[in-house]
């Protein structure tokens, strides 16, 4: 499972999503998640899986190595929709001891369960094809306008990627060293969840050791460089933008326009909410 991790990964290929500005997948990010909020039907969950979809399949990212990025957050998956599921209110369909699953509570389920999961899959999309150096110049770039604040964008940016790019080797790091632990006749399956968190605790406090090991190393790597932050730095690639980044920008605000009329579109929201609840739910 720690394997299965690909958030903070990057994925070599060429294709026209790896091609684009970061500027662009950093804020069709955003505006894809914000989108997700606006859903209140199924056409809406619909038209984000196709784009979603439609993503993936210019990125020339397999989609099975994008889905195995579930695996680790499976149980957090698996919660939300049992708490949705149990804990909405409404019309009862099944109940049993004090426990009552209502037709409302699958909705929402479903429904949380399709954000998350869409949320996790889009964001992955980011890291997978940008590079580390083009992802710190898109946060710095974007958010370049935090500095009329006297926001230090460059450094955000910085502690950004580097975040974002240590949760692969920190991954690598941890079944490492889990290996090891089993090799000297650990077992962290058997007991209940005591026992459990219990015999994890070889296991945090080398990784707790070698991550602050490795920020020491990386920061005695910046100094020996001589890096002092953002401020005055020349770019040996500078970002600007291509006529695929305009198109890309066409694209994203169309969909985010679409999302918004068929989120606000009530008459269509109330037919879809009534044909879900009589003939799939039932």
């Amino acid at each position: 499972m720690i394997r299965d991790i690909t958030i903070g990964q990057y994925y070599q290929t060429d294709s026209p999503v790896h091609r684009l500005d970061p500027r662009v997948k950093l804020l069709g990010t955003l505006l894809f998640i914000i989108t997700l909020f606006l859903y209140k039907n199924p056409a809406g969950y619909a038209l984000g899986a196709i784009f979603l979809f439609f993503v993936i399949k210019t990125s020339h990212v397999p989609l099975k190595f994008i889905t195995k990025g579930l695996k680790g957050i499976l149980i957090v998956l698996l919660l939300t929709v049992i708490i949705n599921l149990f804990l909405t209110p409404g019309t009862a369909l099944v109940s049993f001891w004090k426990l009552t699953i209502t037709y409302e509570g699958i909705g929402v389920a479903l429904t949380m369960l399709f954000r998350l999961t869409m949320l996790i899959m889009g964001s992955s999309i980011v890291t997978l094809t940008t590079t580390p150096n083009n992802l710190t110049d898109g946060l710095e770039k974007g958010l370049g306008f935090l500095k009329i604040f006297r926001v230090p964008v460059g450094d955000v940016a910085m502690m950004m990627s580097i975040a974002l790019r240590f949760i692969p080797i920190l991954m690598e790091e941890t079944d490492r060293i889990m290996k090891a632990q089993l090799a000297r006749g650990a077992d962290f399956e058997s007991g209940n969840i005591v026992k459990k968190a219990k015999a994890l605790v070889p296991v945090l406090v080398p990784l707790f050791v070698s991550a602050f090991r490795r920020a020491g190393d990386l920061a005695m790597a910046m100094e020996a460089r001589c890096y002092r932050g953002g401020d005055g730095r020349t770019k040996m690639k500078p970002l600007i933008y291509k006529k695929r980044d305009a198109v890309a920008y066409i694209i994203l605000f169309s969909f985010v326009g679409i999302s918004v009329w068929i989120g606000r579109w009530q008459v269509i929201t109330d037919i879809f909410n009534s044909l879900y609840l009589r003939y799939i739910l039932k």
